[in-house]
């Protein structure tokens, strides 16, 4: 694993914690060089809602390290309830924290990544882009995560004049701290979602980091416009 991305400049949004953190820890025991940016905490902090500050900070990478080769599009938040109590705010809200936050760091890293001449964006979309699952109120979050889907498909299409290849993955229930709050508030959760796995467990942030390795390395350079699902075959039927 030590040489698979060696050389690489790695850039890790949402890298303090969860999905981020897990493909963070990997990608530099992979030998990778690897910038973590995050709202609290990390290499860079940064608001990635926040236009100008997203613009300084990947200027700043850029003139110091003169390229990024990957880009791990992990920050992401969303408010989960259903449509009778979902406000307006809220639903703007997610879009935001699901969309916003993949767009702006992708439009600030675009020069890095075209002088990097062999560049990944990894983003993430959702078994949520895909299908419903029964009690949970993630309509805003369905909605954002299928637009990643999407919009990445047309980054793909862009970046392919530079080499700049582009691909999701969908996981399925990975946990999180942020997933945890959703089990404590409903115990029920858990069995619903084994019930739609074929594995019969809940992932974990190693799950997605060893995919989101492989997409990142030399080993994936035919790959772009995909989506890989990580879900224990939640989707597949």
């Amino acid at each position: 694993m030590a040489k698979r991305l060696a050389g690489k400049l790695a850039v890790v949004t949402g890298a303090a914690n969860g999905i981020g953190k897990g493909c963070a820890d990997m990608f530099r025991k992979a030998g990778a060089e690897v910038i973590g940016i995050d709202l609290d905490e990390g290499d860079l902090i940064c608001d990635l809602t926040d236009e100008q500050e997203v613009a300084d900070r990947f200027r700043w990478i850029v003139c110091e390290h003169g390229r990024i080769d990957v880009l791990v599009n992990a920050a992401a938040f969303a408010v989960f309830e259903w449509i009778e109590k979902l406000t307006y705010e809220d639903w703007k809200r997610t879009l935001t924290g699901e969309l916003d936050i993949v767009f702006l760091p992708t439009r600030a890293a675009w020069p890095g990544l075209k002088a990097s001449g062999a560049a990944s964006i990894i983003n993430f979309a959702s078994a949520n882009a895909v299908h419903a699952l029964e009690g949970s109120p993630a309509l805003a979050h369905c909605a954002g995560k299928g637009g990643v889907l999407a919009m990445t498909r047309q980054l793909a299409m862009e970046g392919a004049p530079h080499n700049i290849r582009a691909n999701t993955i969908s996981p399925g229930f990975i946990r999180t701290a942020a997933t945890q709050r959703h089990l404590d508030f409903d115990p029920a959760m858990e069995q619903q979602v084994l019930a739609k796995n074929m594995l019969k467990r809940l992932g974990e942030p190693q799950d997605i980091a060893h995919c989101a390795l492989w997409l990142a390395s030399d080993e994936a350079r035919y790959v772009t416009a995909a989506d890989i699902s990580v879900d224990a075959g939640a989707t597949a039927w």
